[in-house]
């Protein structure tokens, strides 16, 4: 009897034993298979099928299955299947949209094995920070981090005798002088820079905002419940209004009594106006030089970092990126937010980033990446990018575009447009 009960358990734990060789050991004791659904827009399945099988490789027990969604379609496809308890187990959010996708999210989990709040902030620039990290925890990692620069047409400023493009904002407007060309009766034939409108330019409710903070404006309240840019502030004892002196530059390039004239609504699509030739300057981000070069191989541009407000004590960049979240739908968190930290870690991002051509969003890959000539100016502007805190992106830059229209048109005075707007964009935070 005793050698028969011995042969039994000998029996069970060989049948154990094959059991967990077969289906593998999970590092946390689980040896359950897992399969993690990853959303995002833009990126290609190529870009991640190296990383995704080192992943699997290393992880035996998970399976990556990466889908790239439409823009047109992403954000409401997201919201049905999360409102249905479905959905991915990741997927990429804008750096704005943080407030309106909070409750659909998992943050990082607060262990040793993932990430504290001070090793984040050492790892990743400044604005990532401030983008996704709320009420002390991590919301979502990025890939990459882009700003607005100048794009400039070489041709044209060595033709106008500019051996530089501009840093200040006082150099543009000499420049824009120099650069822009009008026929006898003073139509525009050639744009110095494609600024001064909302509808027919490419981002131009963010070179506005950009204007804006590098103006010194607050643009809400620090409890959030109020929209501020149009308030009034001292600078050295004197009292001037930031916002108002933002949106005035900005609409004056299309005010035809101003000297600085060089854009009007009947202007061509500003990246058209570009690559065509017909604007010698251009403030865009970094996923357009490819669509420059497409447009026209061999138009002579160059990009430079986007102008600065002289005698100021550092640079104010703006930022515009996505990021990856974990959802609160998922039945692997943990995993998930593993595998985002995976590819984030310093030798994958390398490759993430050799493959997309984006600026960097680690501290560290700054100097790898100034060997990118294409990049050099967007990674050096990620360290001093800013953003703002943003109820609803979409509808905010209706907004802002509707507040720049009203003045090109001479429907509203400058006071009376950014008061208008920044009502509204306070109604907006009071419904959140």
């Amino acid at each position: 009897m005793n050698k028969q009960k011995l042969l039994i358990i000998g029996a069970i734990i060989i049948i154990l034993v094959i059991a967990v060789l077969a289906f593998g050991i999970k590092k946390d004791g689980d040896s359950r298979p897992i399969t993690l659904e990853f959303w995002s827009v833009y990126d290609k399945i190529d870009v991640y099928d190296e990383l995704i099988e080192k992943y699997q490789k290393e992880n035996e027990y998970v399976t990556i299955k990466y889908y790239k969604k439409s823009f047109d379609d992403y954000e409401n496809e997201l919201i049905n299947a999360l409102a249905a308890g479905k959905g991915p187990d990741i997927f990429s959010i804008h750096n704005t949209w943080l407030p309106k996708y909070k409750d659909k999210i998992t943050p990082m989990p607060q262990t040793e094995e993932f990430l504290s709040l001070k090793n984040f902030q050492n790892i990743f620039v400044d604005v990532v920070y401030q983008d996704f990290v709320n009420d002390d925890k991590i919301y979502a990692i990025p890939f990459y981090v882009d700003t607005l620069a100048l794009y400039y047409n070489k041709d044209f400023f060595n033709s106008a005798g500019i051996p530089f493009p501009p840093t200040t904002w006082s150099e543009f407007l000499n420049d824009v002088e120099k650069l822009t060309k009008k026929d006898k009766w003073g139509n525009i034939e050639r744009s110095g820079a494609t600024i001064g409108t909302a509808e027919n330019i490419n981002r131009s409710t963010d070179i506005l905002t950009l204007l804006m903070l590098q103006s010194g404006a607050k643009m809400i309240n620090e409890t959030r419940t109020e929209a501020i840019f149009n308030r009034a502030t001292y600078l050295e004892e004197e009292l001037f209004n930031p916002g108002e002196n933002a949106l005035r530059f900005y609409t004056d390039f299309s005010n035809p009594i101003k000297q600085v004239y060089c854009w009007n609504r009947q202007m061509p699509y500003s990246l058209d106006a570009f690559y065509q030739g017909k604007a010698a300057m251009m403030i865009n981000y970094s996923y357009h030089i490819d669509t420059i070069k497409a447009g026209s191989p061999y138009l002579n541009f160059d990009v430079a970092s986007v102008p600065q407000i002289e005698n100021r004590e550092f640079d104010v960049n703006y930022a515009n990126y996505w990021a990856q979240v974990v959802s609160r739908n998922s039945q692997n968190s943990k995993e998930a937010w593993k595998f985002l930290l995976f590819l984030a870690g310093k030798e994958n991002l390398k490759n993430y980033l050799e493959k997309t051509k984006r600026p960097i969003s680690r501290r560290d890959l700054l100097d790898w990446q100034k060997s990118n000539s294409d990049l050099t100016v967007f990674a050096n502007q990620s360290l001093s990018a800013r953003s703002w805190y943003q109820i609803d992106n979409q509808a905010i830059e209706k907004i802002f575009a509707n507040m720049v229209e009203s003045v090109v048109l001479g429907e509203e005075i400058i006071k009376g447009a950014i008061n208008k707007a920044a009502n509204q964009v306070s109604v907006l935070l009071m419904k959140k």
